[in-house]
């Protein structure tokens, strides 16, 4: 049954008794004064078809709650605390001074609640209906792109542990699990609590603790057919197919049918790193910068401040890189759906071809910065030093060689470097100077050459560093590491988290409501 709050104040409303103290343009005051217009009944009315049982929490509650929490970065336990104990709290959310807060847990069953409906992130929603209503965002057609990386809410595993723990997973999740555990699966006891007790630093024991421990997992995944494992039981035997080959390979002179392995002296691409939590991964912000978690990548408005679109994904893997992410941001965003023309900044992770094409064929403009060019030879001649005739299909080298550019678009200038003048400036290699040409040669090499124009540089300059901040503004307060698991679950709570961080910049803006509308003063 839906919950409704109650017009009338009680006696002891916090609002009424010192709403005055509330700094004034705050999320607080406002909440306390307009929850009911941001979040009202009809927004959750549709997850509460019936008229019986116990009446839920009110849609402006649970809705100031969720942005609240979002904003502060507080955990479903602190969230109550601050319900029942904080006084900003109590006047946000219409509690009296004397009420204490729900239970933790109805949070996790609220946003359950919302996962499985069909406007998952009505929050946000309902704060984009009120930048919409204002028209804060008419006539600003640029939209700067960025991605930041999240730390994880778990600890990293190491193979064995993994391959232990995704074991035991297939035990209890895949039907009469502990019945195949026992007949296939008798290399380690899988009962046992604590680290294996093995000398760690014996190399033999440990390459033996691992061929048990792969052999089993090889064996158990024998004994079932994946066909018929539906829910978590298939979830259950992916997880064990991938960690089970990710990180081992066979032993030195063994190709795996006798059963020696030994960890693998690679990293996989998409290698999974807790079986805690399987979509996270390492992730590779920089050359300098390893951490674990996932990458947030939003689009914003780089004057106003304000995100206009936002998402989770993994750190590696499909759909993870900048320009992939970047595009269906871009793509999704209705604030860039008034058909005009945007200008779109964005760093040099997203100069990729693939991106340019994605913009140009939209019909925007893109102030990426080009990926820099490295020459062959420090100081010496780049890609854009040889001339570059499309409809012939020619390249011609800064000595005046001119070359076909073949069908898989290698250029080999070979022995015609023997003797050039310019050879130590272009090349070192034996068999002379080697290009390869992407599909998108073209396009990246115009776009090199746009921005080198003043007009470019400037707008570039002056505009795409603005979105840094929102980036700060994003992980500010202890929010760099997510509290939830999986890729769904911290895409919803990166959705809230927006919904707070675009009220307060409204607020800053000077969002007000006059005339039974919402307007900027």
């Amino acid at each position: 049954m839906q919950g409704i709050e109650d017009a009338q104040r009680g006696f002891l409303d916090v609002e009424a008794l010192a709403g005055e103290l509330l700094a004034p343009g705050s999320a607080f005051a406002f909440l306390a004064e307009h929850r009911g217009r941001l979040f009202p009944d009809s927004m959750m009315e549709d997850l509460f078809t019936s008229s019986r049982g116990r009446p839920s929490i009110p849609a402006s509650v649970i809705g100031s709650v969720l942005v609240l929490q979002a904003l502060e970065g507080l955990s479903d336990r602190g969230t109550a605390e601050a319900l029942t104990f904080d006084l900003r709290w109590k006047a946000a959310c219409g509690y009296g001074l004397n009420e204490a807060a729900f239970h933790p847990s109805t949070l996790t069953y609220w946003r359950k609640r919302l996962a499985a409906s069909g406007r998952p992130h009505r929050i946000i929603e309902a704060v984009f209906e009120v930048i919409t209503a204002t028209g804060v965002l008419n006539g600003r057609h640029r939209r700067a792109v960025d991605s930041t990386v999240l730390d994880d809410a778990v600890a990293r595993q190491d193979t064995i542990t993994q391959l232990i723990a995704v074991i035991r997973r297939f035990g209890r999740d895949v039907p009469d699990g502990a019945s195949l555990l026992a007949v296939h699966a008798a290399g380690y006891d899988y009962s046992r609590v604590g680290k294996p007790d093995i000398a760690w630093d014996d190399g033999e024991a440990k390459n033996a603790l691992i061929s048990a421990l792969v052999t089993d997992a090889l064996a158990l995944l024998d004994a079932v057919n994946p066909e018929g494992l539906q829910g978590p039981a298939a979830e259950a035997y992916a997880l064990l197919a991938l960690v089970a080959g990710q990180d081992v390979e066979p032993a030195e002179g063994s190709d795996g049918t006798d059963g020696r392995w030994q960890i693998a002296r690679r990293v996989a691409k998409d290698r999974i790193i807790s079986t805690v939590d399987p979509d996270s991964r390492h992730a590779h912000k920089s050359r300098s910068v390893l951490r674990d978690g996932y990458k947030a990548h939003i689009v914003g408005e780089p004057e106003t401040g304000l995100i206009t679109n936002a998402a989770i994904t993994k750190a590696a893997g499909e759909g993870s890189t900048d320009t992939q992410a970047g595009k269906e941001l871009l793509a999704a965003d209705q604030s860039m759906q008034d058909g005009a023309p945007f200008q779109v900044l964005g760093d040099s992770a997203y100069g990729s071809g693939d991106m340019l094409e994605h913009l140009e064929t939209a019909g925007h403009q893109a102030l990426v910065k080009p990926k820099p060019l490295r020459p062959a030879v420090a100081g010496g001649y780049t890609l854009d030093d040889f001339g570059h005739d499309p409809e012939k299909g020619t390249m011609t080298c800064p000595n005046g060689l001119v070359r076909k550019i073949s069908s898989k678009g290698n250029v080999n200038f070979g022995a015609g470097c023997n003797d050039c003048p310019l050879r130590a400036a272009c090349t070192t290699a034996k068999k002379g100077r080697k290009l390869v040409i992407t599909e998108h040669h073209g396009r990246q090499r115009a776009h090199r050459a746009a921005a080198k124009e003043s007009g470019f540089q400037q707008d570039y300059r002056q505009y795409r560093p603005l979105i840094e901040r929102s980036i700060a503004w994003l992980v500010a307060g202890g929010n760099r590491r997510l509290r939830y698991r999986g890729t769904v679950k911290n895409h919803a709570w990166i959705q809230s988290r927006v919904a707070g961080l675009n009220l307060k910049r409204l607020l800053k803006l000077g969002l007000t409501h006059q005339n039974e509308a919402w307007a900027m003063g």
